[in-house]
């Protein structure tokens, strides 16, 4: 049986449940998939030659996940217009061409919008967070009709930059900047949190339970917990939550698309992810 060799890269990976959905969706297909979490700092060695390691080490591919979405863009093939816009990458493929970028995150996000609010419109948008998952989504909203967007996050040169992307992409789109989460929720009908706070080893929310009052939607890109406490909170004030288990797992499915290019039973991977435990 041929091996399909895969890994993710990326910090705080710990508990990641990609190996288990790779794992799944090669046992689908009969082919074994071995897929290795690479944490650079506990390699005592920078992203770069982890990256290097993985592409002479015969990976097949990659999935790279924060705070390496857009540092990993450098020295990729990137054939997608969209993804050199997004300008951060969660998927890479190693071929005889060299290493190329994809963007699942993007597609993922649209692909779980659509599940769990069918064709239903954004509203005014307030998403916290800029970096690699923030531009996807963002480009993501874009792409699903949104028209009103309030980037917020501490670094507002990132914000700032972002903005100026999808200005390109999007020059009727009304976006604002700021570095105020509270301050930039009223009237927003959605609500989404592209940092790392609320993940295992970042606990907290990134917007007061009291802000999310009068919003209609919310999604937390974090999914280690599904259950954080910016969802719980928004699930307590009534708006429909969108877990980050959602993206996790159209990512997972599309970038398995970009690694094996065989055929997937989505309905038994979902079934599988949720009541399979990860092996010790």
């Amino acid at each position: 049986m041929t091996t399909l060799k895969l890994g993710l890269i990326g910090d705080n990976i710990a508990r990641s449940r990609s190996p288990l959905l790779h794992r799944l969706a090669g046992a689908q297909n009969d082919l074994a998939v071995t897929y290795d979490l690479l944490v650079p700092v506990d390699r005592g060695a920078p992203f770069e030659e982890v990256f290097a390691a993985c592409r002479d080490g015969g990976y097949r591919g990659v999935n790279v996940t924060y705070p390496y979405k857009e540092r990993v863009t450098q020295g990729l093939r990137i054939d997608d217009a969209l993804v050199r816009a997004i300008g951060a990458v969660n998927t890479v493929i190693f071929t005889a061409d060299g290493p190329q970028g994809h963007n699942t995150d993007y597609t993922g996000f649209k692909a779980a919008y659509a599940r769990v609010r069918g064709d239903a419109a954004t509203g005014p948008v307030l998403m916290i967070g800029t970096g690699g998952v923030g531009r996807a989504v963002a480009f993501g909203l874009i792409a699903l009709g949104a028209t009103d967007l309030r980037l917020v996050d501490r670094d507002l040169t990132k914000a700032k930059a972002l903005a100026a992307d999808l200005r390109c992409a999007a020059p009727n789109v009304q976006i604002s900047v700021g570095s105020d989460a509270v301050a930039a929720a009223p009237g927003a009908a959605g609500l989404i949190n592209c940092t790392p706070v609320g993940m295992t080893g970042y606990e907290g929310t990134p917007l007061a339970a009291a802000a999310m009052t009068g919003a209609e939607w919310a999604f937390d890109a974090v999914y280690t917990p599904a259950d954080t406490q910016f969802l719980t909170d928004a699930a307590a004030a009534g708006l429909t939550v969108m877990s980050g288990w959602e993206l996790f797992f159209y990512q997972g499915v599309h970038a398995w698309a970009i690694f094996a290019g065989l055929p997937l039973d989505e309905d038994a991977l979902r079934h599988d992810l949720i009541h399979t435990e990860e092996d010790e």
